[in-house]
């Protein structure tokens, strides 16, 4: 972990200095932000609407929160109630030909970026990348899709939406509380109440009673190279130690999450959000333990991938009772 995210989130003891020397950098960037929040609010900078309902999947904070988790069950909810659902994306980390780029089953992790990959993959529904999100939800659009689920982007408000969605994460919260590049957040924790919907990820002793509990669910692993799928019990059976890497916002997250599920980790390699890796980041590792990574860095890995590389695919899960608030958001909707 960098040091600037261990001031952020672990209390890190060079807070002492760095927090003082960056602040003033902290409330230029509240200054700036909020006046373009405001000029948008007012129609001095212009805002677009497409013409089918848009769905933001945001945070108020930098790093993984569990959005794309989210994003991915929106998808199969809208799919189940009719809908004909598209994703946009910042796609970052890619750089495409052309764009808004629209993802087929030859693009790559360098056009695309690694999350826009994932969905792809894991939906199967037409995903558009590109830093002009109205270009974006404009060509899923004429791709003939009814419902626009924006994955990020809650802050890029030339885009109009319906329905917002924030994502929190349930162990890091919002880290020292301060905006950037001070602390984590993008903007104040105040932006919550204006949100139709806060999900967190994982439960935490701060919860709103009003809002939504989301918990990650694996039950299988994934052979990294042939796909072949294994029973997470049929696997531990033979493998409780392994090597693990992780290049997501909160590494640290899923080295938890296989320890809880019986895992012994003999090695742990925690990298940067969004990492680029090469053969050279696995030098480390020898092939007599199995490697496990996130899904996320599973789509990075497929050129030099080794044959005990597996990764740990997961899904979101919620109440019955929060299920339905979420369903409603998709009717309300509906044409």
């Amino acid at each position: 972990m960098r040091l600037i995210e261990k001031v952020w989130f672990e209390n890190h003891k060079a807070k002492w200095w760095l927090v003082p020397l960056l602040f003033p950098l902290s409330v230029l960037f509240f200054l700036l932000s909020s006046i373009r929040r405001v000029a948008f609010a007012l129609g001095l900078f212009k805002s677009y609407s497409v013409s089918k309902p848009v769905i933001v999947v945001g945070n108020i904070g930098v790093g993984g929160n569990g959005k794309t988790p989210v994003v991915i069950y929106l998808v199969e909810l809208a799919k189940k109630f009719g809908f004909k659902p598209g994703v946009i994306s910042r796609g970052y980390g890619g750089k495409a030909e052309n764009y808004p780029y629209v993802l087929s089953n030859q693009s790559t992790t360098e056009q695309a970026g690694d999350e826009p990959i994932l969905i792809f993959k894991r939906c199967d529904v037409p995903v558009v990348v590109g830093s002009d999100r109205v270009a974006n939800a404009k060509e899923l659009t004429a791709l003939g899709c009814d419902i626009i689920i924006s994955d990020d982007g809650l802050q890029h408000y030339r885009l109009q939406r319906d329905v917002e969605l924030i994502v929190v994460d349930g162990k890091r919260l919002f880290g020292n509380g301060l905006l950037l590049p001070a602390g984590p957040l993008r903007e104040r924790t105040s932006r919550l109440k204006s949100a139709d919907l806060i999900i967190f990820n994982g439960e935490c002793e701060t919860r709103e009673k009003s809002s939504l509990l989301m918990t990650l669910s694996a039950t299988k692993l994934r052979h990294l190279k042939t796909g072949k799928e294994i029973n997470l019990s049929d696997f531990l059976e033979n493998n409780v130690e392994v090597n693990a890497i992780a290049g997501i916002g909160s590494p640290q997250r899923f080295f938890d999450t296989l320890q809880n599920i019986g895992f012994q980790l003999a090695t742990q390699k925690g990298f940067v959000d969004h990492k680029d890796f090469t053969p050279n980041d696995f030098n480390q590792f020898k092939d007599d333990l199995p490697l496990l990574m996130t899904e996320k860095d599973a789509v990075k890995c497929h050129k030099f991938v080794q044959e005990n590389w597996w990764y740990l695919p997961v899904d979101a899960q919620f109440s019955e009772q929060d299920e339905k608030l979420l369903l409603q958001s998709l009717k309300q909707l509906a044409p």
